[in-house]
């Protein structure tokens, strides 16, 4: 292939690193993304923060608790100057990235081999050029991308395509990364935790100032980390006394915090989104709430109860769904969709951290403050009483009846950790819902799957037709995606771009946690949570469910 990527005048005055930069970034992409073990991954973002520059560091740790820069070029953009430098034919490109299944890796691969100085450019330079030419015209932003492939390897590449199309995930969590970095600076980890959440910038603020509570530009809105339950898969019996234990329900929304300080509201995401603004319910309690408080609760859509267990009634999680992402909300989705918010623990109180107190105090002052402020948009989770621990199995089965899905079990003596925990905080959720259909479309997957069909369609019977009601692409083993794999490119019936219609005859059972009315699906429905259950190779296709039992399910859970 002839080489056509040329020099890099845009690159000429961008500082050079000292042989670490983007390289030393691209390098420990790889190792997370392919390594297998914990351990390998801890001692690669260790090694990462002992020799990387400052501002590196500070973008790394943006980057992997989701602050982005926002894409600056679109992946057709992408793939159009990529098919211009490599001089092949649209289709073939197309065939490449079906086979892939993955646009940053295909592009990487495509694009010509070059001998690459040993210097690299910062990441920093990287990822604030790409902030700088976000508005600028496409010839300009053309060129940076171009200069930036010419002076890259392939793995240089592909990870800073990935960085670009916002395709972004590899196996490191936030917890992950707090730990690598407790390991280069004096400072706990639940400290860093919470240092590094909030409402930071990248591009105007330094690695010591982050990890540093001094200085004058306090930020008032931080968060604190959140702590997490695990699943309960053993026997109530094995946590001890049921009088050891505070029980609640477990109720599906979005996690977050409520945070009055210095005159002023914030409402964080678990998923560390500011989201005040998304809901204009919340707003007068800024002149309602004392300074110095945080909550810890689930934002959720209310409705009038029905049920003499608690005094409200939570609407499906699609309710919020209508909610989530609007910049305008109209009169009639704050009528049909009032979000509220459901408080479960206390933070910080009168400005003192109250996370080391026992929950049992927490709760306690926590049911005070809730209490005086009397306010319908702000509830307090209920406890639930209970007994005996066979009591609390058969109050459990009434979950859905008040739009639960389960029970969450607090240790009365815990303190409110940071990250998941095991011992003190489990959820127990109920069964899910289960149906039976049968695969129709099937779909390769991503990263290490972008060569396997991983990702199907499903249908249910409607007289003599199909109808698609759910996607799902998880809960087989890899031996059994591999198998399904097989049977598709062996049974397939017709070819659109990368979908592939297969012959109706492997039938799975699907799991999900709720279900809810949709215009936007063919099949009237829409699930919470879909994924696959178990293969069900002991059933034929002309015994799945019906289109009627799914709409029956609909009307019994779907509130």
């Amino acid at each position: 292939m002839e080489e056509v990527i040329t020099g890099s005048e845009n690159l000429l005055n961008a500082p050079l690193s000292d042989g670490s930069g983007f390289r030393l970034f691209a390098e420990l992409v790889v190792v997370l993304g392919t390594s297998t073990k914990t351990n390998d991954k801890l001692d690669a973002l260790n090694d990462y923060f002992s020799n990387a520059e400052d501002k590196d560091k500070v973008w790394v740790i943006a980057i992997f608790s989701g602050r982005r820069p926002r894409r600056a070029v679109s992946r057709s953009e992408l793939q159009q100057w990529c098919v211009e430098l490599t001089g092949l034919p649209e289709w073939i490109f197309a065939e490449c990235y079906h086979t892939v299944g993955d646009l940053a890796e295909t592009i990487a691969l495509l694009l010509p081999a070059k001998n690459i100085s040993e210097k690299s450019f910062p990441l920093h330079y990287f990822l604030e050029q790409l902030i700088a030419i976000e508005k600028q015209d496409e010839s300009i932003r053309k060129k940076f991308i171009l200069d930036a492939w010419a002076n890259m390897n392939r793995n240089e590449r592909f990870v800073f395509n990935k960085l670009i199309t916002g395709g972004f995930r590899i196996g490191v969590s936030q917890k992950m990364m707090v730990n690598a970095l407790a390991k280069t600076v004096s400072l706990n980890a639940s400290v860093i935790a919470h240092r590094i959440s909030g409402n930071w910038d990248p591009l105007m603020i330094s690695f010591s100032e982050l990890l540093s509570e001094s200085g004058t530009n306090i930020d008032h809105s931080k968060p604190y980390p959140f702590y997490l339950a695990y699943a309960l898969d053993d026997e109530l019996e094995t946590l001890g006394l049921p009088e050891e234990w505070i029980a609640e329900w477990k109720w599906d929304g979005i996690r977050g915090e409520m945070i009055k300080r210095d005159g002023q509201l914030f409402v964080w995401s678990r998923g560390e989104e500011l989201m005040t603004d998304k809901f204009p319910e919340y707003h007068p309690l800024q002149n309602i709430l004392d300074d110095g408080l945080v909550l810890d609760g689930e934002i959720i859509t209310l409705a009038k109860s029905l049920s003499d267990k608690i005094d409200f009634m939570p609407l499906p999680f699609a309710a919020l769904q209508t909610r989530i992402g609007r910049k305008n909300i109209t009169k009639k989705q704050l009528s049909e969709a009032p979000v509220g918010f459901i408080a479960y623990d206390l933070l910080e109180y009168e400005g003192e951290d109250y996370r080391e107190y026992p929950m049992e105090q927490r709760r306690e002052t926590l049911e005070k403050i809730v209490a005086s402020i009397n306010q319908p948009v702000l509830r307090i989770s209920p406890v639930i009483e209970f007994n005996s621990w066979d009591e609390l199995k058969t109050i459990r089965s009434k979950s859905r009846d008040i739009g639960s899905e389960g029970i969450m079990l607090k240790r009365k003596n815990s303190i409110y950790q940071v990250g998941r925990k095991r011992g003190d905080w489990w959820k127990w959720k109920i069964d899910p819902l289960v149906i039976d259909a049968v695969m129709i479309y099937a779909q390769k997957g991503s990263g290490r799957r972008s060569n396997l069909y991983t990702d199907y369609t499903f249908a249910v019977k409607d007289g003599d037709k199909l109808v698609t009601f759910t996607k799902a692409y998880s809960g087989l083993t890899d031996k059994e995606f591999a198998e399904v794999d097989n049977f598709v490119k062996r049974n397939s019936l017709e070819k659109f771009g990368p979908v592939r219609t297969v012959k109706p005859e492997l039938v799975f059972e699907i799991a999900f946690e709720g279900i809810a009315a949709s215009t936007r699906h063919k099949s009237g429905v829409a699930l919470r949570f879909p994924r696959i259950n178990r293969w069900r190779k002991d059933k034929k296709p002309d015994e799945i469910n019906t289109l009627e039992d799914l709409k029956g399910m609909l009307e019994a859970y779907g509130k």
